[in-house]
């Protein structure tokens, strides 16, 4: 009994300690959580915004319209400017991995419809997973601390109560993965500031090699590595470019295209005349484009 009581003191103390800086997202109806990370400025995930402008409602049921400040969809983060009136941000913890087996409490309010706490421990090492534009987010933390829908931008602290991750998305097992945003802290910060980050978007929608080969198999083409392209954005760069639904995307620069993760590589060292050749292979013709993002 000596434990459990313990352990009712841990989650009851970080509810009465931590509950003031955490706020739901929405009206009720739920679209995620929030973190108060300093005066007039709350962190959640860039998933849970649906317009520039969103309700943010307090610990107390109080609510404020907040607006979107900075945004990096590649790494899910956002930060809402919206009057906090005084209640306390979180404190930053360390940014090492944490490590198995370390105890976690992780906070949500879901769209506004109260506060929850719920503990539990880390259950591996740093995992990776796919943000919402597709680029892969590294020095993911999962945990065992089960959290309802809606909970999404809450907080992951640690047992002493110091701000270590933003809760993300649920994973097979009804584990967690938490954003290591201490680890992010210079980039929390700069969105905290308002400064966008422009990643350059090629505007298309692409399979894997893996499919792209069965996909020439079956109609009759030779095998070939690369991205198959399933779909062009209208006036995207890939559009200008010329780029094609069915096109096989093989090289980008010098640099063969065996995953989507080399696409993104290239596109993060674009030359200072952001430029990209591409060898694009349509059939059985090859070709090489150029992509401009200027």
């Amino acid at each position: 009994m000596a434990v459990l009581e313990e352990l009712q003191q841990v989650i009851s103390g970080a509810a009465e300690r931590h509950g003031l800086s955490v706020v739901g997202l929405g009206r009720g109806w739920g679209l995620g959580s929030g973190t108060i990370i300093g005066k007039d400025q709350v962190l959640t995930n860039a998933h849970n915004l649906r317009r520039d402008e969103v309700v943010v409602t307090f610990s107390d049921g109080t609510r404020e319209t907040g607006a979107v400040g900075g945004v990096d969809a590649d790494l899910d983060l956002a930060v809402i400017n919206v009057r906090t009136n005084g209640r306390p941000p979180l404190e930053w913890g360390d940014a090492g991995e944490p490590s198995i087996g370390a105890p976690v409490l992780a906070l949500g309010n879901p769209g506004g419809r109260g506060l929850r706490v719920t503990l539990g421990f880390v259950s591996s090492g740093p995992r990776s997973f796919r943000g919402p534009r597709g680029r892969r987010v590294a020095g993911a933390i999962e945990h065992t601390a089960a959290l309802p829908r809606g909970s999404s931008g809450g907080p992951l602290l640690t047992a002493d109560g110091a701000l270590i991750g933003i809760n993300t998305i649920r994973t097979d097992g009804n584990l967690i993965l938490a954003l290591p945003v201490a680890a992010l802290r210079e980039r929390v910060e700069s969105l905290a500031r308002g400064e966008a980050k422009d990643t350059p978007r090629l505007g298309v929608a692409v399979a894997p090699p893996r499919v792209a080969r069965r996909m020439r198999r079956a109609v009759g083409l030779p095998e070939r590595e690369g991205l198959l392209v399933r779909g062009v954005e209208d006036g995207s760069p890939a559009a200008t470019a010329g780029i094609e639904r069915g096109d096989l995307i093989a090289a980008a620069g010098e640099r063969a295209l065996t995953s989507v993760d080399a696409l993104y590589a290239a596109l993060d060292s674009l030359p200072g005349d952001g430029k990209l050749p591409l060898t694009v292979v349509r059939g059985t013709d090859e070709r090489e484009l150029e992509v401009s993002f200027r």
